[in-house]
């Protein structure tokens, strides 16, 4: 396994703090996002690199294997229980003391593990579950708003996911089995994706309710009588009763947000009314209004 510079790629220094690691990994994948690269190898390779990079980096016990164990980190654990076990092993031995784990012994270890020269202990090794992924992934509120499939490239494997309706911004799901290889034919690790869902819409979202605000005319508000909203579904028809006062909330039931692996369950959206007062009168408004203060 070739040794890969992620702190290089991202174009970060070694010190480089966990916020400069994300703004980094954030600034590159914008860049060379393959929506805004199409047909673009060379893009879609950096892009995977930039991926690869931020799974090890972005997390912080990755990184520490990195630093530690450099290619090999993905074993890290394996190696680390591999020596206790020979260190408990030589400390109960007959033949001596144990003078602790040399380069030629961590050497050794992985040859016996990923191929090459034999080791006494080779058949031996225990199974060891395979390193857990975690992944970052950008969506708009749309796109949570309906179940749909997406693409996502970790550790340079395309894996094909169902994003379910209803998901919240910072949430976690876990894919069982996506994750790093099990060492000696233990199982794989899992894949963790954290949403990031961004709201570009004009409605602002409380779980699985939707809040948004409507202009109505004085006249409108006076004397009441229909108007259209919009939804995320669509527009709908609304009708405002008379006298309606600047301020009034009304509930529209079941259309806001899907409820998370709940099919057909939606929250509400609740709409405010703002009243416009009307400006620029031309004379004979201005006479109507006057003789309207009259009266009330």
């Amino acid at each position: 396994m070739a040794f890969i510079d992620y702190y290089n790629i991202l174009g970060v220094p070694k010190n480089a703090s966990e916020k400069d690691i994300k703004k980094a990994y954030r600034k590159l994948a914008r860049k060379y996002h393959p929506d805004l690269n199409p047909n673009d190898k060379e893009a879609e390779k950096k892009f995977k690199q930039i991926n690869e990079a931020n799974e090890v980096l972005g997390n912080p016990d990755n990184r520490k294997k990195y630093d530690q164990y450099g290619e090999h980190w993905q074993n890290a654990e394996a190696y680390e229980k591999a020596k206790q076990q020979q260190q408990y092993s030589q400390q109960h031995s007959t033949q001596g003391d144990f003078d602790g784990y040399t380069e030629k012994d961590f050497s050794d270890f992985f040859e016996s593990m990923f191929g090459g020269k034999s080791s006494r202990s080779q058949t031996r090794q225990a199974k060891f579950r395979g390193q857990d992924f975690n992944a970052e992934l950008r969506l708009e509120l749309k796109d949570v708003y309906t179940t749909h499939k997406r693409t996502l490239t970790v550790n340079n494997k395309n894996i094909r996911i169902t994003i379910p309706a209803g998901l919240e911004n910072g949430q976690i799901i876990k894919i069982k089995g996506y994750g790093g290889k099990g060492v000696n034919g233990g199982p794989n690790g899992d894949l963790y994706i954290q949403f990031s869902i961004v709201n570009n819409t004009s409605f602002k979202r409380n779980g699985d309710n939707l809040y948004t605000s409507v202009d109505l005319d004085l006249y409108k508000a006076m004397l009441g009588g229909e108007i259209m909203v919009n939804t995320l579904d669509g527009k709908v028809k609304l009708n405002v009763k008379p006298e309606t006062q600047n301020g009034t909330k009304v509930k529209l039931k079941g259309k806001g947000f899907p409820v998370y692996k709940k099919q057909g369950q939606f929250g509400d959206l609740y709409v405010t009314y703002n009243i416009k007062t009307p400006t620029k009168l031309s004379a004979k408004e201005k006479e109507l209004f006057t003789e309207l203060a009259k009266l009330r």
